[in-house]
C-alpha cells in the first residue's frame, strides 16, 4: 500500500508526540507499558530522531516492528538504523545504548506471536503491503 504523503507525515507526527508524552510523563498511559522511545541518527541529516514504538522483551533483548501502518515504504527510523545501527532506547524503567539488527524472517518467527499479542493490527499491516515487515532486535551494548 502506498501512503498519501500527508498521511505519512501525520503518522510521523503522532510517533513524535508519543515520544514527547513518554518523556514528560515517564511512559505513555494512552498506549500502555510496552512502549519505548527509540532514538536513531538521521541517515542524511545526522540529527537525532526519536519515536515511540511498541516492544516486547525476550531474553534481555527488545523487539520492535518496522510496520509504518502497512505502507510499502519502511519507516524513516528503520532506514536510519540500517545506516547507523547503534541507537538509544528509553523504556519506563531503563535507558541505554543498543545495537539494532533486522531479523531474517526465520529468526523473527518465534517473536512474531508475542508482537501480535501486544498489537494484533500488525497482521493487518502485513496484508496491506508486499514487503515483509521487519522485526528489529535491540541488543544492549556492553558497558
Amino acid at each position: 500500500m502506498k501512503w498519501n504523503p500527508w498521511l505519512a507525515q501525520m503518522a510521523r507526527g503522532v510517533g513524535n508526540l508519543h515520544a514527547v508524552l513518554f518523556r514528560a510523563f515517564g511512559g505513555t498511559p494512552l498506549l500502555g507499558r510496552n512502549v519505548l522511545v527509540l532514538t536513531t541518527r538521521g541517515r542524511r541529516s545526522g540529527d537525532e530522531h526519536s519515536t515511540a514504538l511498541f516492544y516486547v522483551e525476550d531474553g534481555g533483548k527488545l523487539y520492535v516492528v518496522a510496520s509504518f501502518g502497512g505502507s510499502d515504504t519502511p519507516p524513516g527510523w528503520y532506514r536510519n538504523l540500517l545506516k547507523t545501527p547503534e541507537v538509544g532506547v528509553e523504556t519506563a524503567s531503563a535507558r541505554g545504548r543498543y545495537r539494532a539488527r533486522s531479523l531474517a524472517p526465520a529468526d523473527a518467527a518465534p517473536i512474531w506471536p508475542k508482537l501480535l499479542a501486544l498489537w494484533p493490527a500488525y497482521a493487518d499491516y502485513q496484508k496491506r503491503t508486499t514487503r515483509t515487515i521487519p522485526v528489529v532486535e535491540l541488543a544492549p551494548l556492553s558497558a
